[in-house]
């Protein structure tokens, strides 16, 4: 088959969706599977934190709209067209719809929109359910990237359930401990203290961030720093007061550099993840890959993600949560047990595995 997959969703805008674009083509382009990937992108996209340099057997075709562009639904259809692809892979469910010449997939990574339209304009909550929709509809196969997120497709657009599978994700190969002094190198770059929990992720409502910092001023380990990393979305200033009111424990670094996230993983005491909703959960996943006990939520994907290679508490109760950094933080053995399980976890992930899945919903 000539394959087509839709790679304009790599630039900053859309960082998950970057790594898992970028990750699931270089894993394809390393499997003898028989057929051409001709890669769709827009070489105009600015500051892309990943990227697909050239690759052995796979084709890159420059497009001229972007991902939200109307003029896609032109592009990409006479493109499909010319280029006489088999089949048409959109990573994200703003795509073309109409007048597509051959099948299509479209991965799904959550529901995020059904379950926290707070966090959505009125418009982009009516955007959001009817173009979902249409990638539902509009789609031959469906992926999603846990049996958590498969469930609630499921469940909300009554589909036929050998529409949906499931490809998991996978901690790349870089996430791996990483050597005591490369660790000392990056905490002073950071200009972070020995001895931390480290946080890595947006700042958005269903991260949970605001009882993350309420429990943490309930855990009497003055030694210890509670550090958030990751992007800070102004439109989430909740955060800023309880933060400020414990200032002298928590560290805020909202930018952190690509190839220092298995260091600052692996420099962690251990990891903390207290989101409420997640397609998947990648950071967790990495973090077990990188040696770093996880403290985590027993919420939609994660548990799945994770296994009993992590500690799981109830997202919603503050004392849980408390109770959950305390006993790893008192308990070396603890650490180390799950320092062991998570390793053997995330050992049983891979991106070669996840293109192998969806060679196979491509196949059928």
């Amino acid at each position: 088959m000539r394959i087509g997959i839709d790679a304009r969703c790599i630039g900053d805008h859309f960082p998950g969706i970057g790594r898992y674009i970028t990750s699931l083509i270089h894993a394809m382009a390393q499997l003898e599977h028989g057929h051409e990937l001709v890669i769709l992108h827009n070489p105009l996209t600015p500051a892309m934190r990943y990227q697909l340099a050239a690759l052995p057997g796979v084709m890159f075709v420059p497009l001229r709209s972007g991902p939200f562009a109307p003029q896609q639904q032109i592009e990409i259809p006479w493109r499909i067209r010319q280029l006489g692809l088999d089949l048409f892979h959109a990573p994200y469910f703003i795509r073309p719809y109409l007048n597509l010449p051959c099948p299509s997939v479209t991965t799904i990574y959550d529901l995020l929109g059904h379950y926290f339209p707070q966090q959505l304009t009125w418009r982009g909550r009516l955007l959001y359910r009817v173009l979902l929709g249409l990638a539902i509809r509009r789609s031959t196969r469906l992926i999603c990237i846990s049996e958590a997120t498969r469930h609630d497709l499921l469940h909300h657009y009554r589909l036929a359930p050998e529409r949906v599978a499931v490809t998991p994700l996978a901690a790349g190969p870089h996430f791996c401990p990483q050597p005591e002094d490369v660790c000392a190198q990056v905490r002073q770059r950071y200009n972070l203290p020995d001895q931390y929990l480290l946080y890595l992720g947006s700042n958005k409502p269903h991260k949970n961030l605001e009882r993350l910092v309420q429990a943490w001023a309930r855990v009497q380990h003055p030694a210890y720093t509670l550090v958030l990393a990751g992007h800070d979305d102004r439109q989430h200033t909740e955060l800023d007061r309880l933060i400020a009111a414990q200032s002298s424990r928590i560290r805020r670094i909202p930018n952190v550099a690509e190839a220092d996230l298995p260091v600052l993983y692996s420099a962690a005491t251990c990891f903390v993840f207290l989101s409420t909703y997640e397609g998947f959960g990648l950071p967790p996943l990495e973090a077990l890959a990188c040696g770093t006990p996880v403290l985590c939520s027993e919420s939609s994907s994660l548990p799945e993600v994770v296994g009993d290679a992590a500690r799981l508490v109830n997202p919603w109760d503050v004392d849980a949560i408390a109770q959950g950094m305390a006993d790893l933080l008192d308990q070396p053995a603890m650490r180390e047990e799950l320092r062991q399980r998570g390793l053997a976890r995330a050992a049983q992930f891979s991106w070669r595995r996840t293109a192998q899945q969806t060679l196979a919903v491509y196949a059928t």
